[in-house]
């Protein structure tokens, strides 16, 4: 199981990490809200332990993105010194699944981990679509018109954030972000991973779909746009 914990604490985020880890579970910590929302984004968690007290984007914010802008079934437990119930409405009302007050046990929060995960088991798989192009977020099976495509991590990395914001413009450094975090393979390595993306989903068909808007970055989207 794949767990995100976003988390500015950072002995509280330790202690979440080492305890979940003892449990064999694969733990990846963010300090910032932004961070977060980047990498919820861009790879498949099994739940989300999200703080509300971050400090650039809180957590309210951030659940709200994740459900409504990128449209991501994942479970989210909200952890926060917060526990007045307007604080526990509002939580739920951005859409999350749990809430934990702080101080809270670790073992609690295990248990609360465990039934979530076992909840989404029991949801469809996340599947993307822009016209005739869909991204299955499992299994990792790319088709265009019913063609099967073969993409390396990094080239399904960025066509899933994407498609996962369709129809908005994602400026490079945002892109970069949520593909390698502070540390892209080179200078032009984005817009080389771009070029052979467009090889492979654009090329071979009558309609692109991705699309350069100059001076600002690039979108992915079935309506027409400057490219």
């Amino acid at each position: 199981m794949k767990v995100l914990v976003i988390e500015d604490n950072q002995d509280i985020a330790a202690s979440i990490r080492d305890y979940l880890e003892t449990l064999h579970y694969a733990v990846d910590v963010a300090r910032d809200g932004m961070t977060g929302l980047n990498l919820a984004i861009s790879y498949a968690y099994s739940v989300i332990i999200l703080d509300l007290g971050l400090p650039d984007i809180d957590g309210i914010d951030i659940c709200h993105r994740l459900r409504h802008d990128a449209h991501q079934p994942v479970p989210v437990l909200m952890l926060t010194a917060r526990d007045s119930l307007e604080s526990k409405l509002e939580g739920f009302e951005s859409g999350a699944d749990d809430y934990l007050v702080k101080p809270f046990s670790l073992k609690e929060l295990a248990a609360r981990i465990k039934v979530l995960s076992e909840r989404i088991g029991r949801r469809p798989e996340p599947r993307l679509q822009i016209a005739d192009l869909t991204l299955d977020v499992t299994t990792h099976e790319v088709c265009r018109a019913g063609k099967r495509m073969d993409l390396s991590p990094s080239l399904f990395r960025i066509l899933m954030y994407l498609m996962r914001n369709p129809h908005r413009v994602i400026a490079k450094e945002e892109l970069e972000h949520a593909v390698w975090q502070n540390h892209p393979p080179g200078s032009d390595a984005l817009r080389t991973h771009l070029f052979n993306l467009r090889q492979l989903v654009d090329r071979p068909f009558d309609q692109p779909l991705l699309h350069t808007v100059r001076g600002f970055g690039v979108m992915i989207s079935d309506r027409n746009a400057e490219d």
